[in-house]
């Protein structure tokens, strides 16, 4: 699913998309380091899941697990009870910072002609960072929603502003929660 650049500003108008809620669980809500702004975060996350559902754009929940906090089955593990995924929303479970790393996300985005994506999640400098990159790779456009991702850094702050730089210098677009409207971004 490469594109070459040409191709790609030309694709930009005409791709379908889909919506990436990255690792928003409940475990990561329970750190000693509170999530930065959670409040907004699960407000702005809930907002573009409803806007999504109300466009008909696929929403992809990504739930992480590990040995350590994220224990697969546990309380921690479940996504937040804020985040109330339908049953026509896929849920992919993953091991790797990456989701595509070794899950079915690649051909699930394959399978409905998903060429752009809408990032949200936890935590930034983490599966979010991961997860960008490995689209861009993978020939994906990537628009990370700057004020839909955060961490549970003291940094978290400093955190964000860093990656949405680093991101957008990766050809990841940024925008705001408030700048993304499905209806006009994709092709009916």
């Amino acid at each position: 699913m490469k594109a070459d650049s040409n191709k790609q500003s030309k694709d930009i108008k005409q791709s379908n998309l889909a919506l990436l809620v990255i690792d928003v669980q409940q475990g990561l809500f329970r750190k000693s380091t509170s999530i930065y702004k959670a409040e907004e975060l699960l407000e702005n996350i809930n907002m573009l899941v409803e806007r999504a559902h109300q466009d008909g754009v696929p929403v992809i929940y990504i739930q992480h697990s590990d040995t350590r906090t994220l224990l697969k089955g546990s309380q921690d593990w479940q996504l937040h009870s804020r985040l109330l995924p339908l049953t026509t929303d896929f849920i992919i479970h993953k091991q790797q910072a990456n989701a595509f790393e070794e899950t079915g996300l690649d051909e699930v985005l394959q399978s409905k002609n998903i060429t752009s994506l809408v990032v949200v999640g936890l935590v930034s400098h983490g599966c979010v960072r991961a997860t960008c990159l490995g689209a861009r790779q993978l020939g994906y456009r990537v628009i990370l929603v700057k004020d839909g991702h955060s961490n549970y850094s003291k940094q978290a702050a400093q955190i964000i502003d860093q990656w949405n730089q680093r991101l957008g210098a990766q050809q990841v677009e940024i925008k705001l929660t408030s700048e993304i409207e499905f209806s006009r971004m994709k092709v009916a």
